[in-house]
């Protein structure tokens, strides 16, 4: 029994694909599904029904879920740990971010947490290939922190309720177009009639799982021509009037002001998001507990000036 195979087990189980968990673990297909059948075996029972799509687990493998996570996050925690203990704690606070947040928001709240820079070097994971892979790396212990919006119809913010985390503000995502020449929208939103030319994420990013919620309460006529999980990727599409995206406001305020984009639909159709912190359990090193401290009292500090405006 190796630990990798557990990790390769939780990856399958979040992304639910061979194929794209192959791409996370950055090993091939065939290499995965091996390692999976050998965990497999040594369990003794299935763990994955591969008769459909996407890929779901058994019962046993929803039962040996909460198992594999608990050990693989115990063993990682346990490493660090040792390594501390042992003289090998590292100066490098690891920040797992969604994209746009990394973008839009990060800098100046890293600024205003810590401006003298106390708190060590912080280095931004390579961005994950999904939302699922972003909460992974937390789940796994890879990660100090985790930066991401949070919304209640996205199912997968239930895998982060055990770890302590600071609700940080706000994030609204607006149906937005190119437009026209009396500047109204290109493609306005209709709930009846010809398809709109839709700019998606896919089903893989944050947005992708909010606007899949969304759309199965209020149906869209949309066609979809162009997927793209990263917001700026959207945007660039966006402005050159080849359709609807969802984009974060805090993204596209210049272009809104400006005139280069404008609303496609009313604000009903706005998705409201929590941007949020999380941490793990127990920090790995002081620098950690110290930006996890300061980050609390900026956040109380922030809803004190609030109450008082």
């Amino acid at each position: 029994m190796e630990l990798k195979w557990f990790e390769d087990f939780l990856s399958v189980s979040h992304c639910y694909s061979f194929t794209r968990a192959a791409n996370e673990r950055n090993i091939t297909q065939s290499a995965l599904s091996r390692r999976i059948k050998q965990l497999e075996e040594w369990l003794g029972v299935p763990l994955f029904d591969r008769k459909t799509y996407p890929v779901r687990l058994t019962p046993e493998g929803q039962e040996f879920l909460t198992t594999a996570s608990e050990m693989v996050f115990s063993l990682t925690q346990l490493r660090g740990e040792l390594r501390e203990r042992h003289g090998q704690k590292s100066s490098i606070l690891h920040f797992a971010s969604l994209n746009t947040l990394a973008q839009t928001f990060f800098p100046d709240w890293i600024n205003k947490v810590d401006p003298t820079h106390q708190c060590g070097c912080i280095r931004l994971s390579d961005h994950p290939p999904s939302f699922a892979g972003n909460i992974a790396l937390l789940l796994d212990g890879k990660t100090d922190f985790l930066l991401t919006y949070t919304h209640d119809s996205v199912a997968l913010m239930k895998q982060l309720e055990r770890f302590p985390s600071i609700e940080l503000g706000t994030e609204v995502a607006m149906a937005v177009c190119a437009p026209d020449s009396d500047g109204k929208p290109l493609y306005p939103l209709v709930e009846r009639g010809m398809p709109t030319p839709f700019l998606s994420y896919g089903n893989r990013s944050f947005f992708g799982h909010a606007l899949s919620a969304l759309f199965a309460t209020r149906p869209l006529p949309l066609k979809p021509i162009y997927e793209n999980p990263m917001s700026s990727g959207l945007k660039a599409m966006t402005i050159s009037g080849c359709g609807v995206a969802w984009l974060p406001a805090s993204l596209i305020k210049t272009e809104l002001a400006g005139g280069t984009l404008t609303r496609a639909g009313d604000r009903s159709w706005d998705i409201l998001t929590t941007i949020r912190l999380y941490r793990l359990e127990k920090s790995r090193n002081l620098q950690a507990e110290n930006l996890w401290n300061k980050a609390r009292k900026l956040h109380a500090t922030q809803r004190t000036a609030q109450a008082v405006a």
